[in-house]
């Protein structure tokens, strides 16, 4: 992307909220739906964000998930609100891979005309992840 700027920080889970769709918690494979809220902060601010994911676990402890989420703060001292699509895995080790980018249209505020894609590893144990950000903004 042409203008492209980079970001970024640091998230943390203020809360997770995690139930069993089906076919049951000790069958594998299943489906599992998780309500969000993280804090972001460094080029992204935005506190309780709102993230919905599908989990689909392959074992009790690695699978793959989906999700969206919208956070409303700043980017880069930029004010508004903006959804991205969030797309990853989990190992049994418990780290979780992901990646993420802006649903096209979705910027508002000072952030309309948003686009941009960005990710994270965590580990387990990690009381804040890092996300790196690339972006512009039209």
């Amino acid at each position: 992307m042409p203008g492209t700027r980079t970001t970024t920080g640091h998230f943390t889970f203020a809360d997770w909220q995690e139930r069993v769709i089906g076919p049951s918690e000790d069958t594998n494979p299943r489906v599992a739906h998780a309500s969000v809220r993280n804090t972001f902060d460094g080029g992204i601010e935005a506190a309780g964000t709102i993230c919905e994911y599908t989990i689909v676990y392959v074992t009790p402890k690695s699978g793959s998930f989906a999700g969206m989420e919208l956070l409303t703060g700043r980017l880069d001292g930029r004010e508004g609100s903006f959804a991205v699509e969030e797309r990853g895995w989990f190992d049994e080790d418990g780290t979780v891979h992901c990646a993420f980018e802006v649903v096209e249209g979705s910027g508002n505020g000072e952030l309309s005309g948003l686009r941009g894609k960005g990710g994270f590893t965590a580990r387990q144990g990690e009381a804040a992840v890092a996300y790196r950000f690339e972006y512009e903004v039209e």
